[in-house]
């Protein structure tokens, strides 16, 4: 079989009792951390501005939106929820390949599991979080493939893999045959899009949004026997050939059942670009050990991996979402606010003159010997004197991951920003049950905004 049967075949096949315990536990937790962002996310002016365009062009309105008052149809709801879920940049990430693969499978199966409920046909629990499982992995298997090339081409990675999770995990509840899932692949092929040069924009969370979207299409379609070609990733004018100078489809398969890809994922404690993660914690670390007053510091001066100027090099900030991908504003507001929460990435952050001038005094170098979970700061301050520390490995990182209770706290300080907190707490419990939810469709209720809030 081709890589693509292999991946659609493993997939109709696979059984819950096939997945371990302790991936469904990891699943959870990837839920809950995606809830809290869409939650967070959801009054943030990209979201309303997408609602105010794009609502009335939506079918029936048989789907919630997190985090929202409106209802759409499920696949504008899957486009919705994205947009929200992805903006504050404090989603999931899978470190090596870069995908934040939690948005685009989770939009869509939380909009089909609204559209179900109450309809006799209502997604239990345990069947969503295996159908988000198998979303996942095969989002990241074939994100593995084709990266580096493909990110370094300029492909925005979570979208153009994520149509194909979220085209997985809608098929996967849809009971997709293998044939019918073969097409699902094809059509999420022909709809992956999405690029890099959208970073600090808004475009950027409207592309997962739009992969949730796809994805969700290409099952629907698929279901009704709309052919594609089958053989969407490793034909020769496939998507791996066709967005990846290089690439090694035999990744995709490697210890497929065996491995989870699940098991790779990480949290993020800040709000912002993945790279930048170990500079906030490295400055904040020596802002709480040597109390440096920012006026003081005369200079700032990182190594840093080499990608992260490739993707982080942004010095003249205009506006919030240029700052996510500052290594220049991370040094700042670590330095001189010791965390990278919410509020220090806002317009009045970028326009703090304490942050603005510690900008302007840091410089970062790419070097080869330092990983993408590393940075290296030296500060000079004072009369001369000078501060030096080495971060091995970043607070988030699967060897530092985030606790439940830290995920509890990060899911409150995002929800409460939009829903009132005894709803915040009883969401946050729905979810962390959502296995055992008999209709995943009471937990998007609980995710709605209500009127009178």
């Amino acid at each position: 079989m081709g890589i693509t049967e292999t991946l659609a075949a493993y997939v109709v096949d696979c059984e819950p009792k096939e997945i371990p315990d302790t991936i469904y536990a990891e699943a959870t937790r990837a839920l809950v951390n995606y809830m809290g962002c869409a939650i967070g996310g959801a009054a943030e002016p990209a979201l309303n501005t997408a609602l105010e365009v794009l609502l009335p062009f939506s079918g029936s309105p048989d789907a919630r939106i997190l985090g929202r008052a409106e209802r759409s149809d499920p696949l504008y709801a899957s486009l919705f929820n994205g947009i929200g879920s992805h903006v504050h940049e404090y989603d999931d990430t899978l470190p090596k390949n870069y995908i934040h693969p939690s948005i685009p499978v989770a939009s869509a199966l939380f909009a089909y599991a609204s559209a179900q409920s109450g309809t006799g046909n209502a997604v239990a629990g345990r069947e969503f979080v295996q159908a988000f499982i198998l979303g996942f992995e095969i989002e990241s298997r074939i994100g593995n493939a084709v990266y580096p090339a493909h990110y370094e081409a300029g492909w925005h990675i979570t979208s153009t893999t994520g149509v194909f999770g979220a085209a997985v995990a809608i098929g996967k509840l849809l009971k997709l045959n293998t044939e019918q899932m073969i097409w699902a692949f094809g059509l999420a092929a022909t709809q992956a899009a999405g690029i890099r040069e959208m970073f600090g924009s808004m475009a950027k969370s409207f592309q997962p949004g739009r992969a949730a979207q796809n994805g969700y299409t290409a099952a629907l379609l698929a279901q009704k026997n709309f052919t594609a070609g089958e053989q969407a990733l490793e034909s020769p004018r496939g998507f791996a050939a066709v967005t990846a100078t290089k690439y090694d489809l035999d990744k995709a398969a490697a210890q497929l059942g065996e491995h989870f890809e699940l098991q790779d994922n990480a949290y993020k404690p800040y709000a912002c670009g993945l790279v930048v993660h170990p500079t906030i914690d490295a400055c904040s670390q020596i802002r709480a050990k040597h109390a440096l007053d920012p006026a003081t510091i005369e200079s700032i001066e990182l190594r840093v991996a080499p990608l992260v100027l490739d993707l982080c090099n942004k010095k003249d900030l205009r506006r919030a979402l240029q700052s996510k991908y500052s290594i220049y504003h991370a040094a700042a507001i670590g330095l001189a606010r010791g965390k990278g929460g919410l509020r220090e990435f806002t317009d009045e952050a970028v326009a703090d003159p304490v942050l603005a001038r510690l900008r302007s005094i840091t410089t970062a170098v790419g070097d080869e010997a330092v990983t993408e979970d590393q940075v290296d700061v030296t500060i000079k301050h004072g009369s001369g004197e000078t501060v030096h520390f080495f971060l091995e490995a970043s607070l988030g990182n699967i060897d530092r991951p985030l606790s439940n209770s830290q995920l509890d706290e990060k899911f409150v300080d995002q929800a409460t920003l939009v829903l009132p907190k005894a709803q915040v707490d009883a969401l946050l419990e729905a979810t962390w049950s959502i296995g055992s939810q008999r209709d995943v469709g009471s937990v998007v209720e609980l995710a709605a905004l209500q009127a009178g809030n």
